[in-house]
């Protein structure tokens, strides 16, 4: 799995001009699933992000988690985060996992996340999707398992 993480000051999908997932303070989500992830990493990592310190303390630092700042999550899936651009101009996205498995662990993902207490919104799996994000900071992570 791959994620892009970006904390947010507020976020929304839409789907054909319908808001379907929106926070307010969190972070934004682009979840990619490859061909040989499982359910322990989908949940290992929803565990990680809901632990990450990525949120201003009173001091200012990034050492405070979302369950601090009581912020939300909007999860989108991204299947692009494993396009490889390395050979030619149309990236490749052979590591990618076929829709079935993806979606299979994202929702993994989404339910383990929303298991750990904080809200979580999302966008709709295999849809086009409009995301609109206000960055905070910006903060701007990548995790992979």
């Amino acid at each position: 799995m791959r994620l892009v993480i970006q904390r947010c000051r507020q976020a929304a999908v839409r789907i054909a001009g319908e808001t379907v997932g929106a926070i307010q303070s969190g972070a934004v989500i682009l979840l990619a699933v490859a061909r040989d992830d499982t359910v322990e990493q989908a949940r290992a990592l929803a565990e990680k992000v809901a632990k990450l310190r990525i949120y201003d303390d009173a001091d200012g630092r990034l050492n405070a988690s979302i369950h601090d700042v009581a912020g939300s999550f909007l999860v989108v899936s991204q299947f692009t985060l494993y396009g490889d651009c390395a050979k030619g101009n149309r990236p490749s996205y052979i590591r990618s996992a076929p829709p079935e498995l993806a979606q299979k662990l994202y929702l993994e993902f989404v339910d383990h996340l929303r298991s750990l207490g904080r809200p979580v919104e999302t966008g709709r799996f295999q849809q086009t999707m409009a995301v609109e994000l206000v960055n905070d900071g910006p903060v701007t992570l990548i995790l992979e398992r």
